[in-house]
């Protein structure tokens, strides 16, 4: 900001644009500015130098993937953005999901850096600051809000998350844990593997007690067990974006959505699809009984207070479905 050169007036206005995005927060601002401007093309050479620092190219070939990882949770540098889950037949929102973005030196997507910190036996450490981070800055949201974070099966067993939950200014009652790739993680090789989902099950029993919900994520992407389903007895069974798109046309896809919402509805589940991008998506899933929803054409992930803010309300131009 005090810089007064002509080359950076363009940046010194993006980052009072952030600012006051974000009152009280300059954390989160200076982190949305950053985002910001690594997405932008064209920044004059001393601005591309703010954001890479000298011998960027020389620096990443030297530095492996665990040391950036390291760095990362050293600083806690990460930030949180939230997707509305809306009520299919109002529009209004109910819950969020938080996704992770990281303030970095590279442009890997957020999937890389969770890989990648699995393989360096580090995928803990990284998956519990990410939710810290989501955790400390859902207290901003509507009260109302339940909160959906991301987390591996093995990181639900880590002795370190009922403290945590404990810890935060969010209500237990308002987490869901969303089980990353559940199913895929737990397929029985052989017997101690089996018995994976009864273990989760036992170890979350009592956060479940006081109110902890949990997600089955990625449904549709993958075989899937309807034994395992059960042993873990979600809340929440999230389609994915893989069966989503396209279910309006696709005779598959839409048979499978009507056993999904059957199957959901024996387990006294919540179905929500994920990934609604077009008006015929959503039109299609609501016609199955499908009753909760998130997606581009529903609200897209952001990090701004003020957008987190107008989530009290159904949007205006929402259409709620007749008969849903």
């Amino acid at each position: 900001m005090a810089d007064p050169s002509p080359g950076q007036a363009h940046i010194r206005e993006l980052l009072r644009e952030h600012l006051a995005a974000h009152p009280g927060r300059p954390d989160i601002a200076l982190a949305e500015h950053l985002l910001a401007l690594r997405s932008l093309t064209g920044l004059p050479p001393e601005s591309k130098a703010l954001l890479s620092g000298p011998g960027k190219p020389a620096r990443d070939a030297r530095e492996s993937m665990s040391l950036r990882i390291e760095k990362v949770l050293q600083g806690r540098m990460l930030v949180t953005a939230f997707q509305p889950i809306r009520e299919l037949s109002t529009g209004r929102v109910v819950g969020v999901e938080a996704f992770t973005r990281f303030v970095s030196d590279g442009s890997d997507p957020a999937g890389e850096w969770f890989a990648a910190a699995a393989k360096a036996q580090l995928g803990s450490e990284l998956e519990l600051a990410a939710l810290e981070s989501a955790l400390n800055s859902a207290v901003h949201l509507p009260a109302h809000l339940y909160v959906a974070l991301k987390l591996s099966p093995a990181t639900c067993l880590d002795p370190l998350l009922p403290g945590l939950l404990e810890e935060s200014m969010v209500a237990v009652d308002r987490v869901v844990l969303e089980l990353t790739d559940a199913l895929a993680d737990m397929q029985p090789a052989n017997a101690l593997a089996d018995m994976q989902p009864a273990a989760l099950a036992d170890a979350l029993a009592p956060l479940r007690k006081r109110g902890l919900r949990l997600a089955v994520d990625h449904v549709g992407s993958h075989f899937d067990s309807i034994r395992q389903i059960r042993q873990i007895c979600p809340d929440f069974i999230k389609l994915d974006r893989n069966l989503v798109a396209g279910i309006e046309t696709d005779p598959l896809r839409h048979a499978f959505g009507e056993v999904m919402t059957d199957f959901a509805e024996q387990l006294g589940a919540v179905l929500i699809a994920e990934g609604i991008e077009t008006s015929d998506e959503l039109a299609a899933v609501a016609g199955l009984g499908v009753t909760t929803g998130q997606g581009y054409h529903l609200g897209r992930p952001t990090v701004r207070l003020r957008d987190w803010a107008g989530w009290k309300e159904p949007v205006l131009e929402f259409r709620p479905l007749a008969g849903r």
